[in-house]
């Protein structure tokens, strides 16, 4: 069987500027395992064609809004869950970038990011996989991490909480501990760890679990 004769990935796009838009449709006909099903920039029109065609990927502009993006997501993930989102910007925090994942995203990306790198995130979500620009991370080499064995019981279960996305409210009322005593034992897990901040750790261990494929930024 011929390249061509096998069916291509289809990616929709919602980009607000035609200049990417069309850089992003150029990259995609130069591929031989995907092609641009259409472009819009009006997310409610983007949300309705994916219902209606079920692409493989759909890149979504976090310039639309970010509550308008995140509403998107959750009705893509409950009326075509096998549509991969993804949703590229200028720059996303480490906070972003969760409740973004949480909404059901399944790539994260820059704009800045090169051609190669813009490709393999298409093609990995397309392919039905979750993808992560390492970018992202404050933290970029776990490989300097200390390991998880170097925390102690109780630092394991409040990281196992935060990575849950619980506040230290709910982490305290759970493990019967105080709040201030929580605060404790994140200041000890980020010294062992690395990771500086909440959503980071968070972010970590969904890598860590291997929910999301990184690449480092070029």
């Amino acid at each position: 069987m011929k390249v061509n004769d096998i069916a291509k990935h289809q990616v929709g796009l919602c980009e607000t500027h035609p200049a990417a838009a069309e850089g992003v449709r150029s990259l995609l006909a130069a591929t031989e395992d995907m092609e641009c099903a259409w472009v819009s920039p009006a997310l409610i029109v983007a949300v309705q064609m994916a219902r209606h065609h079920r692409p493989s990927a759909l890149l979504l502009d976090k310039a639309l809004g970010q509550q308008a993006v995140l509403t998107a997501l959750q009705e893509l993930k409950n009326t075509c869950p096998t549509t991969g989102a993804i949703v590229w910007g200028t720059s996303m925090s480490e906070a972003e970038a969760l409740r973004l994942l949480k909404a059901g995203a399944r790539g994260l990306l820059r704009k800045s990011s090169g051609l190669e790198t813009i490709e393999t995130c298409l093609r990995t979500v397309a392919n039905g996989s979750t993808w992560l620009e390492d970018c992202v991370f404050r933290d970029t080499n776990p490989l300097e991490r200390a390991p998880r064995s170097d925390l102690t019981i109780r630092e394991s279960q409040v990281l196992e909480l935060v990575e849950q996305g619980l506040r230290n409210k709910d982490i305290a009322s759970t493990l019967g501990i105080r709040p201030g005593t929580v605060k404790i034992h994140l200041k000890h897990i980020f010294e062992k760890t690395g990771v500086h901040g909440r959503y980071g750790l968070a972010l970590n261990g969904l890598r860590e679990r291997g929910l999301l494929s990184a690449s480092r930024a070029n």
